[in-house]
């Protein structure tokens, strides 16, 4: 069960104020959201199959090296450029 305290901690801990008229429902709350959690965890799995239901394949392709395009074709158009780089303005 979720005490004051546990609320209290961990709202110190996040950093949040919680006033004392919200402290009482805070806890029902998290003692709520708790015994919830413990109730999935309690379910049990008949079958791992669950993984891929809809049948669906990984649609990436492989990665293949290709040439690029010389660095002084592709600085061509560069409004400015230095040592092989592009120069870009420096916004202040």
């Amino acid at each position: 069960m979720v005490t004051h305290e546990d609320v209290l901690k961990i709202a110190r801990l996040s950093k949040l104020s919680i006033h004392e008229d919200e402290l009482d429902a805070f806890t029902k709350d998290m003692d709520e959201i708790i015994n919830f959690a413990n109730t999935i965890n309690q379910a049990t799995v008949e079958s791992s199959d669950f993984d891929n239901i809809n049948h669906l394949e990984n649609v990436f392709r492989e990665d293949v090296v290709v040439p690029s395009l010389p660095p002084e074709e592709i600085l061509s158009n560069a409004d400015s450029q230095e040592d092989g780089y592009f120069l870009v303005r420096k916004r202040g």
